[in-house]
């Protein structure tokens, strides 16, 4: 890509990372994670095997890549219909969120214009197995499982592809009020006609953890993703305009804040 095809890119796509294509060039993303990543508890990737389940624009599978990993496999699942939706989702709600992801072509853009080997593969976190991918050495699950009907099989589906020294990063968005509320562990089922599922406290992410056979390390890490450019504007502004409503003070803790989540660092039991 040319530098202005990049700069175009960079503002009339809708995209879900805030990335850097060029000194200067940085994508509206919905969110804005470039502080969060110096925060987590990475192990040292120097030299491993790395995967990112749910690339969605890829920054995280490039941020391995950028703290030395050999390979970098990125996986994700660019089709909607392909999504967990639940009964009765109505076909504008799906074409609304499908058309963030597009055809998965952020990625590729990034890839570009960084000049990566990063590998991108179409393919279900559910559907992950040694046959299909092999056995790495770290793995980056990101902001998924409160989108999945079954969390704790997609964990059980990445424990399956952990080598035996391999570390497992996942950082995933907490319910703040359930967190607050309560150190048991526990959830809300959403489920009703956008692919939002389960949002649990930080007890409950944790658990989830242990119950596919993976060892915490250290203690959870509470961490906020920033809302980026893209979520800033006209849907940020939208939300704002309804704070008497659950949603519009989830928006507006989401646009000052940012998005509860919680890192937590586990290896293969």
């Amino acid at each position: 890509m040319t530098p202005d095809e990049r700069a175009r890119a960079a503002e009339e796509r809708e995209w879900y990372h805030t990335i850097e294509l060029a000194p200067g060039v940085v994508t509206r993303g919905w969110f804005d994670t470039r502080g969060v990543a110096p925060s987590l508890p990475w192990p040292d990737l120097t030299g491993r095997r790395c995967l990112d389940v749910g690339t969605f624009d890829g920054f995280w599978a490039f941020e391995m890549e950028r703290r030395g990993a050999a390979e970098v496999l990125a996986v994700d699942v660019p089709d909607p219909s392909q999504w967990d939706w639940p009964a009765g989702s109505e076909e504008e709600a799906r074409r609304a969120i499908g058309s963030r992801k597009g055809a998965g072509d952020g990625f590729l853009i990034v890839k570009d214009a960084l000049g990566s080997a990063v590998e991108r593969r179409e393919l279900s976190v559910y559907d992950l197995s040694p046959d299909a991918v092999g056995l790495f050495d770290f793995v980056y699950v990101g902001s998924l499982l409160v989108h999945l009907r079954d969390p704790v099989g997609a964990l059980g589906a990445v424990h399956s592809i952990c080598a035996p020294s391999a570390h497992v990063l996942l950082v995933d968005g907490v319910d703040f009020a359930l967190s607050a509320l309560s150190r048991r562990p526990a959830a809300f089922l959403d489920g009703r006609g956008r692919p939002w599922w389960w949002k649990a406290n930080a007890a409950g992410i944790a658990r989830m953890v242990e119950a596919a056979g993976f060892r915490i390390e250290g203690r959870p890490q509470r961490v906020w993703m920033k809302a980026g450019a893209g979520q800033r504007g006209s849907a940020g502004r939208a939300g704002l305009r309804h704070l008497t409503s659950a949603q519009g003070r989830e928006a507006l803790l989401w646009l000052t804040a940012g998005d509860p989540h919680v890192a937590i660092l586990a290896r293969p039991v």
